[in-house]
């Protein structure tokens, strides 16, 4: 076999620029590339906006699905007096506008206050459209309209860069929309899916954490220690402990901070374990289980903060055990394999306490997340 000898190339045969040289073929050669000169970036414009022209009519279904669910929810289990459509469609169209960051002092109260004030007039107003529903149809009701009203925003988002973009015709304008489109749609994919959970109250990936707290309080006595959060007090091997979770069955993920700090309060805590779902990486197995320190807890990051300030101000370690499973599995309907760890997670908190506190020592250990269809 004859090996390609590369510095032997005749350039001037290979671009046809000998004396015989036949205009045609260089016609044929340099317009082209004067074409994709002045006309490239317009091409590549067109060609990534039919792929991304799919993606918002995708969202665009998903969003008017998500609002014809809710309000088929509403009419169907609420009963409500007056037409709820026109009331829903304001609710799906609120926004929340988060605190100014150029001082950032106390800015976490600030958001939280935001925050707690928007679903509390959500709750509210969602109450109104049947005011003899029950909490956990309440809940449902509220999680479905947050639900319409994140997909709606999406696809107002995505729509708006798409439209600015083929306007101005500006393809680097697009590019940042072509690369974070298959995310989004991720993301909307799974919200849309999750609808049909929420309506039927079946817990989602995300409620193990009170699903494994809730088994350990089962046929125990409760008491509500914050809003929609529940604390049984219980024993193990000689230790105090303080079992924490939102309040099911109904879809809520409760204010486990507030009760954490009631409980601070009044007792001496020398240890806190919280247990929740995570974020798998690419490569990582749906449902396995790691062990760590630190407050797992998503969200926008009050909570957070605040157990985290209240841990640094009593000196209490925290530690925590997530069930890894990814965005799709965290918000639809719970898988049997991240059910199945439920006994293996309440064994490795077992461990986590004899490996890291002794007889006579309090701990506080909070279940994290969804407690939709996870009774306790």
């Amino acid at each position: 076999m004859s090996l390609v000898n590369f510095t032997s190339f005749d350039f001037e045969q290979l671009f046809a620029m000998s004396d015989d040289t036949n205009p045609l073929m260089m016609l044929i050669w340099i317009l082209p590339i004067f074409f994709f000169v002045f006309y490239g970036q317009r091409i590549q414009l067109y060609v990534t906006s039919g792929e991304i022209k799919k993606g918002i009519k995708k969202l665009d279904e998903f969003r008017n699905e998500s609002r014809d669910e809710l309000i088929s929810y509403v009419n169907k289990n609420l009963k409500p007096a007056d037409d709820p459509i026109p009331k829903i469609d304001r609710f799906i169209d609120y926004f929340t506008i988060m605190p100014v960051e150029m001082d950032p002092n106390g800015i976490v109260d600030k958001v939280q206050h935001i925050v707690r004030s928007r679903e509390d007039y959500t709750r509210e107003h969602v109450r109104s459209l049947s005011p003899q529903m029950s909490d956990i149809e309440l809940s449902k009701a509220q999680t479905l309209l947050e639900i319409a009203s994140s997909l709606q925003m999406i696809y107002k988002i995505i729509n708006h860069m798409y439209l600015t973009a083929k306007k101005q015709n500006n393809y680097p304008l697009i590019l940042p929309l072509q690369m974070i489109l298959p995310f989004i749609m991720e993301q909307s994919e799974a919200m849309k899916e999750a609808i049909s959970v929420f309506k039927k109250g079946q817990p989602v990936g995300d409620g193990i954490g009170p699903m494994i707290v809730g088994k350990m309080m089962l046929e125990r006595e409760k008491e509500t220690i914050a809003f929609q959060t529940t604390l049984v007090k219980s024993e193990f091997e000689g230790r105090k402990l303080f079992l924490v979770k939102a309040e099911g069955p109904g879809s809520t993920v409760g204010r486990p901070a507030d009760g954490l700090e009631k409980i601070v309060s009044e007792n001496k805590i020398d240890a806190i374990i919280m247990i929740d779902a995570a974020l798998k990486m690419e490569g990582e197995d749906s449902a396995t289980v790691a062990r760590g320190f630190g407050a797992a807890i998503g969200g926008i990051g009050t909570e957070k903060f605040q157990i985290e300030a209240i841990a640094t101000s009593k000196n209490i370690p925290v530690f925590s055990i997530v069930v890894k499973q990814s965005v799709k599995e965290a918000i639809t309907l719970m898988t049997k394999e991240i059910a199945d760890t439920a006994d293996s997670v309440r064994e490795q908190v077992n461990e986590m306490i004899r490996e890291n506190t002794t007889q006579g020592h309090s701990i506080v250990i909070i279940g994290v997340g969804n407690t939709g269809g996870v009774p306790q």
